[in-house]
């Protein structure tokens, strides 16, 4: 049997991904596909967060002339919908599960408290971060980075629809090339798009590695953190 490399793992999750082929909504089939990639990993004891987007119901000012904070607000708040959805599929699969909050919404959540994040981590549960940082300004790529140092993360996984990272964009320019490994300086300086700077800047600070990789190839998951060579790392 497979060993994870990894004791505690952040997972970021675009909206979008979830969305599927549809892109916006949800989308069951990716839903059940991400989830039994999760529980196949827990499985092998590693400790699981998740940081969620929201990008399949909102993307922020696009096509208004709306105020940032205000649309950023409406973004964390699409997070939580996506948030709830995944928390809903894990525990389906009998993945005891908790989401927490940056904004304050007890009804449907818990409120982000680190100590009982830990608590649960340390239980085997699966926490999903949503709301981001639960400040405007700030990405959910940003969210992800902030809580995999507060955690204490082994490594940030980058689920993306693509199996990497690359010098231009590969569904435009068919002679991108994709890098196996690149540093956090050289991330930085080149401009590259799969995170923002914020991000990257937080996980340099706290040397947290960054693995990006599609999320929907073969295992991706369970490839990632047995340390299969897939996607590309950021260190």
């Amino acid at each position: 049997m497979a060993k994870a490399i990894y004791k505690r793992v952040v997972i970021k999750l675009s909206g979008e991904a979830l969305a599927g082929e549809k892109g916006t909504g949800l989308d069951q089939k990716v839903l059940d596909n991400i989830t039994d990639q999760i529980k196949a990993v827990k499985d092998l004891g590693v400790e699981i967060g998740i940081i969620v987007g929201g990008g399949n119901f909102w993307r922020g000012r696009e096509g208004t002339q709306m105020d940032r904070s205000t649309a950023d607000h409406m973004g964390m708040l699409a997070t939580v919908i996506n948030a709830l959805a995944l928390q809903d599929a894990l525990e389906r699969k009998n993945i005891p599960t908790r989401v927490q909050t940056a904004l304050t919404i007890t009804r449907v959540a818990e409120p982000y408290i680190l100590r009982k994040a830990l608590s649960h981590l340390n239980k085997g549960r699966v926490v999903i971060f949503a709301c981001g940082t639960g400040n405007p300004y700030f990405t959910t790529d940003t969210g992800a980075a902030l809580r995999s140092a507060e955690i204490n993360a082994d490594v940030l996984l980058l689920a993306k629809n693509v199996d990497g990272i690359y010098d231009s964009d590969p569904k435009i320019n068919k002679d991108a090339k994709k890098y196996k490994e690149v540093s956090y300086n050289e991330f930085i300086t080149k401009g590259l798009k799969a995170m923002d700077t914020t991000a990257i800047t937080i996980c340099m600070e706290n040397e947290i590695p960054v693995l990006a990789f599609g999320l929907f190839e073969e295992n991706a998951l369970m490839r990632a953190v047995t340390g299969e060579d897939i996607g590309t790392i950021i260190k």
